[in-house]
């Protein structure tokens, strides 16, 4: 079935997953949700259904997508060895917002799945619908986030079909307004003396270190684009964009500061912060679209609401994003991660 050609985009229900199952056997595309974002899913050993998900998305041919499975046991189907280390990463934090690099088997999944790479990233989601899917499906899928490659990332149904009505079979109902992470999983490249994180998210340096007992590095972006071996998606394209410029604002600023930065701009702003940043500013009669992080108190609200907040902005009036940054800890190093790839400068 040629999915460009699709009226419309069936939204599933629970009662219907039987139907979605069947949909992705007979190469369709189908989105899920997963506790992250919703995935753009397509069965992984079907290559022509695999490259449909790269040209719906936009996305660039050799950024391979991770396999997601229903099952840690799983696992042994598909790849070459599963060390300890791996091991113990599965058995702590699976289900859950962690993918693992392991080298993979030849001829299980599609060529496109891993182009031209020895390994795969897999996860095991910690959402009910995602597992069931993929167990009623038989096979592992890929899932990729479901947007247009360079935008924010979907965390909402709503999110899914504005980016691919009518371009997919369907997308899995997850009866809720926001997924719970907010942004992708983290991405560990494990060996038996230590852990290299590819992709920050929800599973911290911190939270690995302390499962395992052994080193954990990270790359930074610079040291990550200059690597010819693309092990994991995020870290050589631009990412989680919108139309406008976004500007990441320090955290050293004051509230004075911020309604300089306003004033001093004849643009139209977007506000992108916390709740007692918004309440202060709209006191002071200042005009503005705005999108709020939550509040001060709980940090992971601004990783969950990110994506909808530049989706949102994106949407408005505006000319230009003023976004809220925090200082770097590893509760907001995902949030930082991801901000910063959306923006084009920091004040």
């Amino acid at each position: 079935m040629n999915n460009e050609k699709l009226n419309k985009t069936k939204i599933f229900g629970r009662e219907e997953l039987r139907e979605a199952a069947d949909s992705l056997k007979q190469g369709e595309l189908v989105a899920f949700p997963t506790e992250t974002v919703f995935g753009l899913g397509a069965i992984a050993n079907n290559n022509q259904a695999v490259k449909q998900v790269f040209k719906t998305k936009g996305r660039p041919s050799d950024n391979p997508l991770i396999v997601h499975v229903h099952n840690i046991n799983s696992v042994y189907d598909y790849v070459e060895e599963v060390n300890d280390v791996a091991l113990k990463l599965m058995e702590t934090f699976w289900p859950g917002p962690l993918t693992i690099i392991f080298p993979v088997k030849k001829g299980i999944f599609a060529e496109s799945v891993t182009p031209n790479q020895k390994t795969v990233g897999i996860r095991m989601p910690n959402q009910l619908e995602a597992l069931l899917l993929i167990e009623m499906v038989g096979f592992p899928l890929v899932g990729p986030s479901a947007n247009l490659s360079g935008k924010p990332s979907p965390t909402s149904i709503e999110h899914v079909i504005h980016d691919f009505d009518g371009k997919i079979a369907g997308v899995v109902n997850n009866y809720s307004e926001f997924t719970q992470v907010g942004v992708e999983s983290t991405v560990v490249w494990p060996t038996a003396e230590r852990i290299e994180i590819l992709r920050p998210g929800a599973i911290t340096q911190a939270m690995l270190a302390n499962a395992t007992g052994i080193e954990v590095l990270e790359k930074s972006s610079e040291e990550q684009m200059k690597d010819t071996t693309i092990a994991s998606p995020g870290v050589k394209y631009t990412h989680y964009s919108p139309s406008q410029p976004v500007k990441m604002i320090d955290p050293s600023h004051s509230l004075e500061d911020w309604k300089d930065f306003i004033n001093e701009t004849d643009l139209k702003i977007g506000i992108l912060a916390q709740e007692h940043i918004i309440s202060e500013l709209q006191t002071n009669s200042i005009g503005f679209s705005y999108y709020s992080l939550g509040s001060n108190e709980e940090l992971e609200q601004a990783t969950q609401r990110l994506f909808a907040g530049l989706r949102f902005l994106e949407s408005s009036d505006c000319d230009v994003i003023f976004a809220q940054a925090f200082e770097e800890t590893d509760e907001t190093h995902a949030y930082l991660n991801r901000l910063s790839k959306a923006s084009s400068s920091m004040i």
